[in-house]
């Protein structure tokens, strides 16, 4: 956030009041003293306040919170839309309707016609219409954008609302007032300060006053929302870490109950295998004795007549060769 000093303030000319007949006597803490018709802020004051509001808007940013900026006097219009872009934030910088806040439903149709709209212009099926009906729904979502474009991502309530001259924004201030929802606003001596959560006492019709203390809001707002990006990363990360952790544990422990188990079917496998093998085996054996007896058996009685009978017809041969 760059740093808005004394400096700044009185060169932006946020110490200039109003005429001091058109004063809030409740603004008196606030105000040094009259000069030549108009009164002068007290900046000590207001750079205490403002401060303040700095460091209510980085605890509400950082914890994932969004602000919505509000300006819809003429000097505040283009300020308040450029800034709350800049720092991604929610706005409303032409017309404040009635019941924004308090009736939020009602105005979430609102913008789902706008979307609508937008997406049928987008794609090209607004053409299928006759061309009267374009031209009324062209006119409908300038006239919708122009009101609620600002809000149209906006899902549910803001976290605070800061809002450029609370006496223009009274209805906007009185909604968030109802809802409980923080008001930080930029309050000159013609304003009542009267529920206000975070007041900003200074010049709030001067456009370069404006745009000092809006542009500070803003990059405090930014810099919240980066602190909340970055403890969203390292949440995330852990996340993953510890359940890559619980998944390790969870092999751990099924791998420990299995090998036991494994071990002992083995156990119980071998005791039964090993007999039934033996006797197998036994069964194998007995069998196959009697069989290769048997086969003994009859060879030998078939292979001795013929033994026999080779050797009757081989002697008679041979004797009377012997005797010659």
């Amino acid at each position: 956030m760059s740093e808005v000093t004394m400096k700044h303030m009185l060169k932006a000319g946020l110490h200039f009041g109003h005429q001091t007949r058109r004063w809030n006597p409740k603004m008196k803490p606030y105000i040094f003293g009259p000069r030549n018709g108009i009164y002068i802020i007290n900046l000590d004051k207001t750079m205490r306040l403002f401060r303040q509001a700095c460091d209510f808007v980085t605890k509400v940013t950082s914890d994932g919170g969004y602000i919505l900026f509000v300006g819809t006097k003429r000097q505040a219009q283009t300020i308040i839309k450029e800034e709350a872009d800049r720092c991604k934030m929610f706005f409303i910088n032409h017309r404040w309707l009635g019941g924004t806040l308090t009736n939020f439903q009602t105005i979430k149709k609102s913008v789902d016609r706008l979307k609508s709209i937008e997406a049928m212009q987008e794609d090209g099926s607004i053409d299928r219409f006759p061309k009267k009906e374009i031209l009324l729904m062209g006119k409908e979502r300038v006239k919708l954008d122009r009101n609620i474009g600002g809000i149209k991502n906006m899902r549910s309530m803001p976290a605070a609302v800061f809002v450029v001259d609370p006496n223009k924004e009274r209805i906007a201030v009185k909604e968030a007032i109802k809802l409980d929802i923080p008001v930080i606003a930029l309050t000159d001596t013609n304003c009542d300060p009267d529920g206000l959560s975070y007041i900003i006492p200074g010049n709030d019709d001067a456009i370069r006053a404006i745009k000092l203390i809006t542009g500070a809001i803003a990059d405090t707002a930014l810099a919240g929302r980066s602190k909340f990006k970055e403890t969203e990363a390292i949440e995330e990360e852990m996340v993953e870490q510890a359940l890559a952790e619980s998944t390790e544990e969870a092999v751990e422990v099924t791998e420990s109950k299995s090998a036991p188990a494994a071990e002992e079917a083995v156990e119980k496998t071998e005791p039964e295998s090993a007999p039934a093998a033996e006797e197998a085996v036994e069964k194998t054996e007995s069998e196959s004795a009697p069989a290769a007896e048997e086969a003994v058996e009859k060879t030998e009685p078939e292979s001795a007549p013929a033994a026999e009978e080779a050797a009757e017809k081989t002697e008679p041969k041979s004797t009377p060769a012997a005797e010659a």
